[in-house]
């Protein structure tokens, strides 16, 4: 199977990302966060590297993204930031720690740009938090905004379905995309909303618009980078496309791993000193 391999080495800057679009290069956009994974598809070509908070979810089994903590955030953050070499890094701003209080919020922002050394920050909602989105960029830190099915108000959803199917939900969001590029944002990131008014936010907007559930008619696209490896296998909503299946490959590794352990067969002559 043929890899693509960018030959395009120079650090990715929220700069290049508007350039992208300008020139019509689509963007691609992952989550890691470790060390290995990082290292993994950032040498992979990668353009952007989100450290999300849907670690709650794949590396802690939470059943919600809501109990991330900023000092877990920060963690996953700074062991990213030690792989990577040309991606763009992106972390997401756990619950509790932007809405409703600007000063906090930057705050927050601060700890994690200081203590990750990431490149920009994701925060979730429109304009409700605007007043965060203001004053965190007025210390010159890169903002992604995250529109449509917000996981860190799932209590008030009360369900991760489509969001914005009806005409108010979706004028409300084409509204919040305008503020949050007008109020300085690099990008934003579309979550489970019909394609077509995806594409006409992208359409709309100068800077760039990575979907999740959102269509091709998009400037870029962002998966769980668990679920596109297929290490989870209880998973599977449409927009999901499984590029490998590891879960059965690593299972079955375990597998023989356990019973030459038990046979003897590990260590051989060949493995012991």
């Amino acid at each position: 199977m043929s890899t693509y391999q960018s030959e395009d080495t120079r650090k990715v800057t929220t700069r290049r990302l508007f350039e992208m679009k300008q020139r019509g290069e689509k963007i691609s956009m992952l989550t890691a966060y470790d060390y290995t994974m990082a290292s993994i598809v950032d040498q992979a070509g990668l353009d952007v590297i989100l450290v999300g908070d849907s670690a709650s979810n794949v590396i802690a089994g939470n059943v919600t993204t809501l109990p991330m903590t900023l000092d877990e955030m920060i963690y996953h953050g700074r062991s990213v930031m030690r792989a990577v070499k040309r991606s763009l890094v992106v972390v997401d701003m756990p619950f509790g720690t932007y809405q409703g209080n600007s000063k906090l919020a930057l705050a927050s922002a601060i700890r994690i740009m200081k203590e990750t050394g990431a490149d920009c920050l994701k925060l979730e909602g429109g304009e409700e938090i605007l007043d965060s989105v203001k004053r965190i960029l007025s210390a010159g830190i890169p903002i992604i905004g995250h529109l449509g099915l917000t996981p860190q108000s799932i209590n008030k959803f009360g369900t991760y379905t489509v969001r914005a199917r009806e005409e108010e939900e979706a004028k409300r969001l084409l509204s919040d995309a305008h503020l949050l590029e007008e109020a300085g944002c690099s990008a934003v990131v579309l979550e489970k909303i019909p394609a077509t008014l995806a594409a006409q936010v992208a359409s709309e907007l100068k800077i760039p618009v990575i979907g999740i559930g959102a269509g091709n008619g998009v400037d870029g696209q962002v998966l769980v980078i668990h679920d596109m490896l297929g290490m989870t296998n209880g998973f599977s909503p449409r927009f999901l496309r499984r590029y490998a299946d590891l879960h059965s490959i690593m299972n079955g590794a375990v597998q023989q791993y356990v019973k030459d352990v038990k046979s003897g067969d590990f260590p051989n002559e060949k493995e012991q000193y």
